[in-house]
């Protein structure tokens, strides 16, 4: 058997997209394939560390954090590039707020302390000039998802939020009302897109098979079809390299004071 790590996803047919990916998968690597769904990153990875995961849909920052203990396996394309980007959103009718400097003193929502476009991006932001999150905003959440940090943006929990932008142009498609209620004040540089790693132990074989099925969704009709739910191109085996600015924003974060 095949486990597989997930956190939120952000599809209105969740249970049954991800029951037909699984069975797709399983179908094609000739073997279960389960897949288990946790609310954070940190709890995802405490899996992959007890062993009691094969390999999980992480973020760049987990990634490269604990990457001593992964293997990249594959890395989802979409709008044909292994990247995205952070975005900065406020509620569609703030028409004063032009950057993150004209949110201080604001409640800001983040979306897991774990991820790269929901967190690390902002924080690495504010250090540029000299700022931490606790003192520069009012106060700060998590929600544990992006689309709810969009929820939360467009309801006016808070007056900003920092969200995937690949998750905010997903939903754009798929609830253009929600998004409507919400404006992309900033886009972040372009990010290695968050990855599927495996635990550094998988059995080379099993790492093999998982990627070449992945890899090969985007030339199978079926695979296609599933691809588009997720709003993704294809799968391309990836390269470290992709991940290396977040790994030098994780460094410039950790060393403030």
């Amino acid at each position: 058997m095949l486990r597989i790590g997930l956190t939120p996803v952000f599809l209105d047919n969740q249970s049954l997209f991800l029951e037909a990916w699984r069975a797709y998968l399983a179908a094609r690597l000739q073997r279960p394939v389960v897949f288990v769904q946790r609310g954070s990153y940190r709890e995802i990875m405490e899996l992959l560390d007890q062993n009691k995961l094969d390999a999980a849909w992480l973020c760049g920052f987990p990634f490269v954090h604990h990457e001593r203990r992964l293997r990249l396996l594959a890395v989802p394309l979409f709008q044909g590039k292994p990247l995205y980007r952070s975005y900065l959103i406020v509620p569609a009718d703030d028409a004063q707020t032009k950057s993150l400097l004209d949110l201080r003193g604001e409640v800001f929502a983040y979306s897991d302390p774990d991820s790269n476009s929901g967190y690390l991006y902002t924080q690495y932001a504010l250090a540029q000039i000299k700022e931490r999150s606790d003192v520069f905003f009012a106060r700060t959440f998590f929600t544990w998802a992006h689309h709810k940090v969009v929820e939360a943006v467009a309801v006016e929990l808070a007056q900003g939020g920092a969200v995937d932008g690949y998750v905010w142009e997903t939903l754009r498609r798929s609830h253009p009302e929600l998004t409507a209620k919400t404006r992309v004040v900033e886009q972040s540089p372009e990010f290695g897109f968050p990855p599927i790693a495996a635990r550094a132990s998988l059995a080379e074989a099993d790492f093999a098979a998982l990627r070449q099925v992945l890899i090969a969704m985007r030339t199978d009709p079926e695979g296609q079809r599933l691809l588009a739910q997720l709003n993704l191109n294809g799968f391309t085996p990836g390269e470290r390299k992709l991940y290396d600015d977040i790994a030098r924003m994780a460094e410039k974060v950790a060393s403030q004071p």
